[in-house]
């Protein structure tokens, strides 16, 4: 269960199959569950007993067996705005850990069937909106109702399939893709920037990743040296850059920094057995194993890791409107009118300060998010939500957000390149390519935002495409 595999499966379309060993392991930790029911006096959460504020109420074997069947449909309370297909498959392919591990207990059958769910066929909606529950069961309840209502469903099941934290290993996983993705792309478009600007090399130079004592730095400086090498060869600015240019590789460095975070945790979350109650495996005091209650099914650390993914993202988006800013700003520049500076055929000027209503929609969701202030739900045992879909969607809309600002900002780059008559750097050529499909001609008035609309379409599909 890796980050890999999960790309494999959610953004790149691929299926999964139990091998034998998966299967047998699922069904002798099936076996050992069972055998534990036979304990009269055993307190299993929801198959013994009823769930939420009736976990205190005690069923009968009848009402177990009875209980056991009803698929989670009152838990699909929420709708509106639902989480792409990739997200789903995700969420889907991280549910298995818990299956293949035994601590599910759940019937082999019924983790075939989830399984299924990843072979191509229709998937189930899932809101983003309204997740408010102490766990995850409101998202998976959408997930996994339909498959409920029709699998050979038994004690325990269906709680195996709406339990735990399968949607949070998900999505802080897609949020570790995309802000991987989209740094290699906001590399090439602030790079392109700095070559327009005829910002000194040494601003980027590799050594400084030493001097700084920061790897993610380090990387920062080895892509941007990467993406400009020599730059177009001719005399450079003698003097320095504003901050803006020069903070460039430390600020692309604390995206890096946010990036590993969340891959690191979804690393550790992807392999996490977070079922409640969870089925610990026999050991020598208890051959059958042990089955206890937890709180897994609750990850602020994935909230943590996209919180800062979400931040280092709002702080690139103020990046690139100030690098904007300073290439138009001809005192500052050096560049010629061409540009668009004085209102004439191809005026740019209004781009930056798109940008500045792109910066300031993501400062919006930018806060920290934190445990709920009020009861989930206000009754019973669900006293504190979970606001892992609330921490997704702050970094998926800045994410958006950033690529529109870049789609601006790359306008402006190439623009400067081209009325000085500069080569683009070799490495950064694919990009510039791409940009000039979009860009309007210097004495067009083509008006810019639906080109430059187009051209963060584009940017978005680089982001989210199969690797």
């Amino acid at each position: 269960m890796t980050l890999e595999a999960l790309q494999r499966v959610a953004w790149n379309g691929e299926s999964v199959v139990f091998d034998d060993a998966a299967l047998a392991h699922m069904a002798a930790a099936r076996k050992c569950f069972m055998t534990l029911l036979e304990d009269p006096e055993i307190s299993v959460y929801g198959v013994t007993s009823g769930y939420g504020q009736n976990a205190s109420k005690r069923l009968t074997e009848a009402e177990r067996k009875a209980h056991s069947r009803r698929p989670p449909i009152q838990q699909a309370a929420t709708w509106g705005d639902p989480l792409p297909d990739r997200v789903t498959r995700a969420i889907i392919f991280a549910r298995l850990a818990n299956l293949i591990d035994g601590g599910a207990a759940i019937t082999p059958g019924v983790a075939i069937a989830v399984a299924e769910m990843l072979d191509g066929r229709p998937l189930p909606v899932i809101p983003a909106r309204g997740q408010g529950g102490a766990g995850e069961i409101l998202s998976l309840s959408h997930v996994f109702g339909g498959l409920a209502a029709t699998a050979p469903i038994a004690e325990k099941d269906v709680l195996s399939l709406i339990n735990g934290s399968p949607a949070a290993s998900a999505l802080v996983s897609d949020a570790a893709l995309a802000a991987n993705a989209r740094l290699t792309v906001a590399v090439e478009i602030f790079a392109l920037a700095a070559e327009a600007f005829n910002t000194p090399l040494g601003h980027f130079a590799p050594e400084l990743g030493e001097l700084w004592n920061n790897p993610h730095d380090a990387w920062a400086l080895a892509a941007l040296h990467a993406a400009i090498g020599g730059g177009h060869g001719g005399a450079r600015r003698p003097y320095q850059a504003p901050v803006s240019f020069r903070i460039l590789p430390r600020m692309l460095g604390q995206a890096r920094r946010a990036e590993r975070l969340a891959r690191e945790i979804a690393a550790e979350s992807l392999s996490a057995v977070t079922d409640n109650p969870v089925l610990l495996q026999p050991d020598a005091d208890h051959p059958h194993g042990r089955i206890i209650s937890t709180g897994g099914y609750h990850n602020p650390h994935a909230v943590m890791a996209m919180d800062a993914v979400t931040a280092a993202t709002v702080n690139l988006i103020t990046i690139a409107g100030r690098l904007a800013a300073k290439l138009l700003d001809g005192n500052v520049s050096q560049l010629p009118d061409q540009l668009g500076l004085s209102g004439q055929a191809g005026y740019m000027g209004c781009l930056p300060m798109a940008i500045t209503g792109f910066e300031e929609e993501a400062r919006l969701h930018a806060g920290s998010t934190l445990l709920p202030g009020s009861e989930s739900g206000s009754f019973g045992q669900d006293d504190v939500a979970s606001p892992i879909f609330l921490a997704w969607g702050k970094q998926e809309k800045t994410g958006a957000l950033l690529e529109a600002a870049l789609a601006s900002l790359a306008f402006i780059a190439l623009r400067a390149l081209d009325v000085t008559a500069r080569p683009v750097p070799p490495a950064l050529a694919p990009m510039a390519e791409l940009i000039r499909r979009f860009l309007p001609a210097s004495d067009s008035n083509q008006v810019l935002g639906p080109a430059a609309a187009q051209l963060e379409t584009h940017l978005r599909s680089r982001v989210y495409r199969a690797q």
